[in-house]
């Protein structure tokens, strides 16, 4: 079952160009990961500085590998450093998917 994950992300305004740099470099190397379907990212309209990220993978379990990869964390550690306050991540699946709730939120 695909999954979509979300990533929300408060910039500070003066780092706007490196981020769209990084993001572009975290995408190209999500291209080539097993399970990897799509990417976009959004900015809001009433504030510039709030991004979103949502990418839709086919397994959770592929998205978890694609998140514990050495080269992803080295690029969201560098995008960390640019940001007013954490990133926010959560994982959502289809709300009408027969699958349980619960078996997806334990999985590892």
């Amino acid at each position: 079952m695909a999954i979509k994950v979300v990533h929300q992300r408060r910039i500070r305004s003066e780092n706007k160009e490196e981020l769209g740099a990084l993001l572009a470099k975290l995408r190209t190397a999500a291209l080539s990961q097993p399970g990897y379907l799509s990417g976009e990212t959004l900015v809001a309209l009433d504030d510039q500085d709030s991004h979103l990220v949502i990418s839709t993978w086919q397994t959770l379990q592929e998205w978890r590998a694609w998140e514990n990869n050495p080269e992803r964390r080295i690029l969201v550690a560098m995008i960390d450093n640019l940001l007013v306050e954490p990133t926010t991540v959560r994982v959502f699946i289809d709300a009408s998917a027969s699958l349980s709730w619960q078996s997806l939120a334990e999985d590892p």
